[in-house]
């Protein structure tokens, strides 16, 4: 989102047209490639980069968007409604991966996961609802990224979050494998977005590159122009990047990301970001295609089960690649609304409304499916689906107090008017 300099001289038209350039216009007025920016524009040159000013948690959100199936992913195997509800998709239990819960297994893609459930680095949160209950993917994902319904508040909460605990660093918090910024992450603090890190560069000749890079630098420094610290900050950040890219791209401890897996690929980036200690707080990732009303999967296999398993399979291999700095890492994954608990004639699901969030990372009370149950029995419905027994601004709550350290003021400000009520899915 654009973002006025203020201008050093009011009268002049000219002035104030150059007053509206922003880091978000520098950046396409240098062609560079894979990334978007909604942030500050006057950033410092040493705020680019800031190593090591940042040690503590960091939340990863992936966002499922698209409407995720809850009653597949944590299907509730030991309540007799499921099954006579969804005749024909319902996860047997034979099939669904134990929890030593019997109200609950989850979906058997998820079998990449059973080492982090094993020792407590995965759990889940069942009947996770939001304030907006319309049932239509534009006004709940709206809802979602933004978190303040009933208020004229604009910014998404994880802007928020970032305007009471932020580091002030470019790379405090990263959207990756879109190029774009998310909703959640809209606002007045610092966003970056990015494709890939790979593709975070000049546009330009190989032998063009370096020496545009130069000229650029020596063009800005000390230059009394409203862009210059923008100017400064951006070649800053495209210097960081080559450098993660070089030392420590590679994927170790002997990770195997997915192929043509744009959530592997994202992960893979994300673990280097961690490992390169640039001041990361949050990160943002992406994954569509979950609005299954047709094929969701015959018992556990079709579409669902290849979306779950790449979130498995890509997750497995990024704790793999962070090795120990995977506690530092809590994933956390929504989605706009859950889906009906009927199945339809077409194989499928319609939209919903109670959903399962799934965590994993440190910190966690692991091993578990937590939250309150509320049944599938038809007088506990709400309107035909899965009724929400906690909020979802709760789970995060509960993250941002126990975990990095929020006042119950702050949260006030990242969530307004929330009553915090916490499922105790935290340490």
């Amino acid at each position: 989102m654009t973002r006025q300099i203020p201008s050093p001289n009011d009268g002049c038209p000219e002035c104030a047209e150059v007053g509206t350039l922003n880091r978000r216009r520098f950046l396409q007025a240098l062609g560079v490639t894979g990334a978007a920016v909604a942030a500050t524009p006057a950033l410092s040159a040493r705020a680019a980069y800031a190593a090591g000013a940042y040690s503590g948690p960091i939340l990863l959100v992936i966002s499922l968007r698209g409407g995720m199936d809850g009653l597949s992913l944590v299907p509730p195997v030991g309540d007799p409604d499921y099954a006579r509800k969804r005749p024909n998709i319902a996860i047997p239990t034979a099939t669904a991966i134990p929890t030593g819960n019997p109200t609950f297994g989850l979906h058997p893609a998820l079998a990449p996961l059973k080492p982090l459930w094993n020792d407590g680095r995965l759990a889940f949160v069942h009947a996770v609802g939001s304030p907006d209950a319309s049932r239509s993917h534009f006004s709940a994902t709206d809802e979602l990224d933004r978190a303040a319904p009933g208020t004229s508040i604009r910014t998404g909460w994880l802007d928020r979050v970032l305007g009471v605990a932020g580091t002030g660093t470019t790379f405090e918090a990263v959207a990756l494998g879109t190029g774009g910024v998310p909703r959640l992450m809209s606002g007045p603090n610092e966003a970056l977005g990015l494709a890939s890190l790979a593709t975070f560069k000049l546009q330009s000749l190989d032998w063009v590159g370096p020496r545009l890079t130069t000229a650029l630098r020596a063009l800005h420094d000390n230059a009394n122009l409203p862009h210059a610290s923008a100017a400064t900050a951006t070649l800053a950040a495209l210097d960081t990047a080559a450098s993660v890219v070089t030392n420590h791209g590679s994927p170790r401890n002997g990770a195997v990301y997915p192929k043509n897996s744009a959530l592997g690929a994202a992960l893979a980036d994300a673990a280097a970001l961690i490992r390169a200690n640039v001041g990361l707080q949050a990160l943002a990732v992406d994954v569509g295609d979950w609005d299954m009303h047709s094929g969701l999967g015959n018992r556990g296999e079709g579409a669902f089960a290849v979306k779950a398993g790449d979130i498995a399979a890509s997750l497995a291999a990024f704790a793999t690649d962070l090795g120990d700095a995977f506690n530092r890492v809590t994933v956390v994954t929504l989605s706009e609304f859950g889906r009906r608990v009927q199945e339809n004639g077409s194989g499928g699901v319609d939209h919903g409304y109670g959903n399962a969030v799934l965590l994993a990372g440190g910190g966690l009370v692991g091993t578990k499916v937590h939250g309150t149950w509320p049944t599938l029995a038809d007088a506990k419905l709400d309107h035909g689906d899965l009724a929400g027994t906690t909020d979802f601004r709760n789970v995060l709550g509960e993250y941002l107090v126990k975990r990095a350290g929020l006042t119950t003021s702050q949260l006030g400000t990242v969530f307004p008017g929330v009553t915090p009520s916490f499922v105790g899915a935290f340490r």
